[in-house]
């Protein structure tokens, strides 16, 4: 699936949905909390660069880029030190990307919402970084986001409830499995508008019943069997 195809699919989508998705197919779930800078959706094929104190990595991963890429910086998570700002920012715009995933500060923030690229951090800081570590062999090819390490065999995705990682391999069946999600929730939804409660739909009394004789029994499987989506 191309990044043309991939923010199609997501633009009808949530990143809540692909968790649940995850879920469903037993992939590993791999999301973290992230707050946007410049507010907008997020979807591509990772471009991972890890920053060791200087911008040159990122330039250098630009080098790389196909359109609709998402840079995924990895900072290591440091509260330190900024290590995106709006040249950054800008120059991503430039090259085509689709946005940016930052795991680690960012500064300029009134210059990034003017360029309108979307950009998700854990925040910001006016300094930038008074180091300079030696480059890891892999600082294009892997980029350690909170527990999760992802590469340009991933795709990500953000948006209001932070971002989400699927593997490039599995996204077809992902998308799909997420669209059934939301279908289902909004049935949902449109079922307790009409003055049919949540309860009611998912037969809850039913279930605490059966939960009585077979204390094993999930809600989690009791909506399986009812096609219902809550939980995933």
């Amino acid at each position: 699936m191309d990044n043309a195809e991939v923010q199609k699919r997501f633009a009808e989508l949530t990143t809540a949905h692909l968790a649940d998705a995850c879920v469903r197919a037993k992939v590993q779930v791999r999301c973290v909390e992230l707050s946007a800078v410049q507010p907008g959706r997020v979807a591509g094929r990772v471009l991972p660069a890890r920053h060791v104190g200087s911008v040159d990595i990122f330039l250098e991963a630009f080098g790389s880029a196909a359109s609709g890429d998402v840079l995924v910086v990895d900072n290591g998570g440091r509260r330190d030190e900024a290590c995106v700002g709006d040249l950054v920012v800008q120059e991503a715009k430039a090259a085509g990307l689709a946005g940016l995933v930052v795991w680690g500060l960012h500064r300029d923030t009134a210059d990034i919402r003017a360029i309108g690229l979307p950009v998700y951090s854990l925040g910001s800081v006016p300094n930038g970084p008074l180091r300079l570590d030696p480059l890891p062999a892999d600082a294009l090819t892997a980029a350690n986001v909170g527990e999760w390490t992802v590469t340009r065999e991933d795709v990500v995705l953000a948006d209001e409830d932070g971002a989400v990682f699927i593997p490039a391999d599995r996204a077809e069946e992902l998308f799909s499995l997420a669209e059934s999600i939301r279908d289902t929730e909004r049935r949902q939804a449109s079922l307790i508008e009409a003055g049919t409660p949540l309860r009611e739909q998912v037969r809850f009394e039913e279930y605490l019943a059966a939960r009585a004789g077979a204390p094993g029994l999930t809600f989690r499987q009791h909506l399986r069997r009812l096609g219902g989506a809550i939980e995933e």
